[in-house]
């Protein structure tokens, strides 16, 4: 398998936010992913970093304005609430009768926000200058002596204090008050805070439950009690509990979420909604023939609800946002039908598209990168239909590659408001930015109402698993050569780059910075 190529790009400090509005507050460090394997992009995403086209990026969360922490959805445990079955019957109507009220849905499309790489200039500022012959590495007998070269000469594999790794590595100036990666954060002792007014439902606490299912359950109750203090009643009062019981699983049997998606349509239905899974590559004869559709689809999104200019939603823009990916297409032997990769998931609605959702096939999960649709289709809610369309499709892939079970939403920013829908879809976990180990989204709100930066892991103990331990083992690309930077360190001419180096293992982990090849020139 092709290792990954990548070109650290360093940090971006005091650029502008689209969340806060805030001119000088993002902060957050990027490299160029020239090529990359689906499990790296896993082990990375569950590090926190997230991909804009080629451009693979991680908000320094610590010091960014607006700190963006990844979401996970529990797929297989998923269940649809109120305004979410809302959405489905909606949609469900509308294909069968044609006759729904066009009212604007005010809910948020998924991660309709790309400040971090593309509104901002940064990414394309410091695009990749490298040429592609620089990026193949020679043959792996060439790679092997190199490997070796440490051996021959004698030379001890250097090692890189983890205490030195978490206590500074990265060169962070904290703001004040603000604690580095791997210290403990005030946040962690602080008790539940009830949501401010106006900034939606308390997430932290159970959905209501519905009227007519109190109503039943206090009937039942009723009859229950009756059948032990009215004697000679008893047999009626039984019947009447049995009825009551059998109505319940029968009728009231709440539908799952695929008997909206999948239910069956009537002849005359008045729309045909088809969704197609396409893969990203001008090779693929699907994704060429629709490309054109595509692009102007996303240009008149852009324009529409970003108000982009026309110069900024062009094909060259499409192209490198959306159909850029680093991902090497790949098929495993347990993995799902279509493969591992990146993908469009078309929406066409009587024979054109309406919306489309980029996603990432990975080992884990599937990983939503963006949506854009049809502004005149925005009565259907179709960022929310889409990411429930997701979610279904998620539960397809896990049947057959069963370590596939995971939806992510990409970021959940809890200090923008109008971000905080995606925390809506339960059950779902928040990513530790210290430790980078999962915990429930219900024990992380109360946290988040007092602090925008949070560690979420309670244990005080617990360490960043998955750290630099060892700089020279970190795999460098120096002149077309694969060789660790032990041996880089010693060849290279100059100035020392050992700085960023560390930097930027410390932030992918030791198991990604000896499988990627680091390009140095």
């Amino acid at each position: 398998m092709p290792a990954a190529v990548v070109e650290y790009k360093g940090w971006k400090e005091g650029y502008r936010c689209g969340y806060c509005a805030s001119e000088r507050g993002k902060v957050s460090a990027g490299m160029w992913a020239h090529s990359m394997t689906v499990q790296d992009y896993q082990d990375l995403i569950d590090r926190g970093w997230r991909r804009s086209g080629k451009y693979v990026y991680k908000p320094i969360m610590n010091q960014t304005c607006c700190p963006q922490y990844t979401i996970r959805c529990q797929a297989l445990h998923f269940q649809t609430s109120k305004s979410h079955k809302k959405v489905l019957k909606k949609m469900l109507k509308f294909i069968s009768q044609g006759d729904v009220v066009k009212v604007a849905s005010e809910e948020e499309p998924m991660d309709s926000h790309i400040e971090d790489a593309v509104a901002c200039d940064f990414a394309y500022k410091s695009e990749s200058r490298v040429s592609q012959s620089e990026l193949t590495p020679l043959n792996v007998d060439h790679t092997e002596r190199v490997e070796n070269e440490d051996k021959d000469t004698g030379e001890i594999k250097e090692e890189v204090n983890a205490q030195q790794v978490e206590s500074g590595s990265l060169q962070i100036c904290a703001d004040k008050g603000a604690p580095a990666p791997g210290e403990p954060s005030q946040s962690a002792k602080i008790v539940h805070a009830p949501p401010k007014p106006g900034k939606g439902a308390d997430l932290s606490k159970p959905p209501c439950r519905k009227a007519k299912d109190i109503r039943k359950e206090r009937k039942l109750q009723k009859l229950q009690n009756q059948m032990c203090t009215l004697e000679g009643s008893q047999h009626q009062a039984g019947d009447q509990v049995l009825l009551l019981q059998n109505s319940k699983s029968k009728s009231n049997q709440p539908k799952t979420m695929e008997d909206f998606i999948f239910a069956s349509l009537p002849d005359d239905a008045r729309h045909k909604l088809e969704v197609r899974l396409v893969p990203v590559s001008f090779e693929d004869p699907q994704f060429k023939s629709s490309f054109n559709q595509s692009a102007t689809l996303f240009a008149k999104y852009q324009m529409a609800i970003h108000k982009d200019t026309p110069s900024d939603c062009g094909e060259n823009e499409f192209t490198r946002f959306l159909c850029d990916s680093p991902l090497e297409a790949e098929n495993a032997p347990n993995g799902p039908e279509c493969g591992y990769g990146s993908f469009h998931q078309q929406y066409w609605l009587d024979g054109k598209i309406i919306a489309v959702g980029v996603i990432d096939i990975l080992p884990y999960c599937v990983s939503s990168v963006y949506l854009y649709y049809d502004p005149d289709y925005s009565f259907l809610s179709l960022g929310v239909y889409s990411a429930l369309r997701e979610i279904a499709f998620t539960r397809q892939l896990h049947e057959k590659a069963p370590d596939l079970c995971f939806y992510y939403m990409g970021f959940y920013i809890h200090s923008c408001p109008k971000m905080r829908y995606k925390g809506q879809y339960r059950p779902s976990d928040l990513l530790c930015p210290e430790t980078y180990v999962w915990t429930p989204i219900e024990q992380c709100l109360p946290l988040l109402e007092h602090s925008k930066y949070c560690r979420f892991n309670q244990d005080m103990k617990a360490v960043d698993e998955g750290r630099i331990k060892e700089l020279g083992r970190v795999k460098v690309l120096h002149k077309r050569t694969m060789m660790p930077y032990s041996v880089y360190k010693k060849r290279r001419k100059g100035p020392s780059d050992e700085a960023s180096v560390q930097q930027y293992a410390s932030l992918v982990g030791q198991s990604c910075s000896e499988r990627m090849l680091l390009f140095r020139s």
